[in-house]
């Protein structure tokens, strides 16, 4: 019996993709049975809306990331708002704060993220987050602004590269935490050890394709095919099987995203 995942994050309508049939049969053939598309802008969702339809298994999210929001931010913003209202889309992502590149201002990236968090709430989807060097800022938006009866809202730190302190608060509130290729890089130590933490019922994995390739094929394109590296490692380091993970992460992926 194949061992099946699910990609929680993979931005396959990147530009950096030529071959995408050959890189959707690979992953069939490595067990992946269903991927998340990140869209970032209006060219990479129409992309992934006719993906889709030739590929019923991948599902589309989409919004602008906290790097772009300076200069597309407000025109992007109402052509996601329509899409994510049309029900066109799993979930709002990547959003988020970035204070490492600061490519858009950190005010600017906070207006943004709470604007995309209205939205999810509106719409009723969980929310893809990015955040890099800005978990305190994260954190207190989350609280102020995404919560429904008292309860966080639902939504996923995708590509988590924090502190073990930082996964606890994520998880504290709720959420998933998604780890990608990073995890089995030979310097991640603290990252192990927070997936090790982290448990079964709030993780996910992804590629986060096609970048961060895992160790064993560091300097290579990424592509959901080598998501089973980042489950075995992520096994290993709990004392499972590779299998508990699959599982484990593929019915949390279809539980956050509503997937059929």
């Amino acid at each position: 019996m194949t061992t099946l995942f699910i990609d929680s994050h993979a931005h396959l309508t990147d530009s950096l993709y030529e071959d995408i049939e050959n890189i959707l049969t690979r992953a069939q053939e490595a067990g992946i049975e269903a991927i998340l598309n990140i869209c970032t802008d209006k060219l990479t969702l129409e992309r992934g809306w006719e993906l889709s339809k030739r590929y019923p298994w991948i599902y589309n999210v989409a919004s602008t990331t906290p790097h772009d929001v300076d200069n597309e931010g407000e025109t992007m913003f109402a052509f996601m708002a329509q899409a994510a209202k049309e029900k066109k889309l799993s979930a709002i992502g990547e959003t988020g704060l970035d204070y490492h590149y600061k490519h858009s201002t950190p005010e600017k990236q906070q207006f943004f993220l709470r604007r995309y968090l209205h939205l999810a709430l509106e719409c009723q989807l969980p929310v893809v987050i990015h955040c890099r060097e800005a978990f305190a800022d994260f954190f207190r938006i989350l609280d102020e602004e995404y919560q429904v009866g008292g309860q966080h809202a639902p939504g996923v730190l995708h590509c988590f590269t924090g502190t073990i302190a930082e996964a606890e608060q994520v998880l504290e509130r709720g959420w998933y935490l998604s780890f990608s290729g990073i995890v089995t890089f030979k310097k991640s130590e603290e990252l192990r050890e927070a997936a090790k933490r982290t448990p079964l019922n709030q993780m996910l994995i992804e590629t986060d394709s096609p970048y961060l390739a895992p160790q064993s094929k560091r300097g290579k394109q990424n592509e959901p095919a080598f998501l089973p590296e980042t489950a075995a490692v992520i096994a290993a380091v709990k004392g499972i099987s590779v299998e508990e993970v699959a599982k484990a992460t593929a019915d949390n992926a279809r539980r956050l995203f509503k997937l059929e």
